[in-house]
């Protein structure tokens, strides 16, 4: 995915299926500058990880 497309789904009112290593995680922000994106695990929101917006693939 490219930062473009995952500031546009942490940015949607709807949730948008994306995974992580194949785990569903929730986009909490994303700094466009540095390709890179805070999320979580949607069975663990307490752990917030940053990671490469190209390592998320949005499922459809």
């Amino acid at each position: 995915m490219d930062s473009q497309r995952a500031q546009q789904i942490a940015s949607s009112p709807n949730m948008v299926n994306v995974t992580y290593n194949g785990s569903a995680i929730y986009i909490e922000h994303v700094d466009q500058s540095n390709g890179t994106a805070t999320i979580h695990a949607l069975d663990n929101p307490q752990f917030k990880q940053s990671v490469s917006v190209n390592e998320l693939e949005e499922q459809q």
